[in-house]
């Protein structure tokens, strides 16, 4: 996996039909490279940090390569890099075998996987199309959120490295197509063994959890 580009995007207001919304969705490819910290890219804005941010979602990264798909479901948007969003846009990012805690060297940073994107309203109100969360989970590319372990600076054209793995591996696909309604229990034993799991989906299956005991 190599970064194609790097996009940063400030907080800006959307509107679509009787909505106003802010978001930092916008994202603005730059030119040569950017500084990665605990909370993110300096210069990237997010506008509810109660959903988007924070330690577990500081950088989001989609792959170059899921854009096809997109273009061929809705031919008449423009998929640029960024389009969804995300600060890294990767050559190839392979949700399926991509696993959660990952670490990986970039540049001189150090990010993990923490968890795969799942959209909210605003990339309908961003498309002017609703519909398009839909074809988001169906296409079945979230891309990933990752944490960032070591500070540093990044750059278009670095690879990431692979540096750790779980012991248990637990997928981004397999992440993002969890069915509570419809819980494979050899999943969420795997699940229980993954420590580098972000916050909010440990609070999901303690809920989960409490359900079902």
């Amino acid at each position: 996996m190599k970064v194609t580009s790097i996009q940063l995007g400030e907080i800006r207001e959307i509107q679509y039909l009787n909505q106003i919304a802010a978001s930092g969705i916008f994202k603005i490819q730059i030119s040569g490279s950017a500084k990665l910290k605990f909370l993110g890219f300096e210069g990237d804005q997010q506008a509810d940090l109660s959903v988007h941010g924070g330690r577990d979602k500081a950088v989001y990264a989609y792959s170059f390569d899921a854009y096809s798909a997109w273009r061929s479901e809705r031919p008449i948007d423009q998929f640029e890099n960024g389009a969804m969003g995300e600060n890294l846009t990767l050559d190839i990012l392979k949700e399926g075998e991509l696993c959660i805690g990952d670490s990986f060297k970039l540049g001189s940073t150090i990010i993990q996987v923490s968890e795969p994107r799942f959209p909210c309203f605003k990339l309908g109100m961003k498309f002017k199309d609703p519909s398009i969360i839909k074809q988001f989970m169906k296409i079945g590319r979230p891309g990933v959120y990752f944490r960032v372990l070591q500070e540093g600076v990044v750059a278009s054209g670095e690879a990431l490295e692979l540096l750790n793995r779980e012991k248990k591996l637990v997928s981004v696909l397999e992440l993002f197509n969890f069915n509570s309604s419809a819980v494979d229990q050899e999943l969420l034993a795997r699940l229980a063994s993954v420590k580098s799991l972000s916050e909010s989906w440990k609070r999901k299956f303690e809920r989960f959890k409490s359900r079902t005991n």
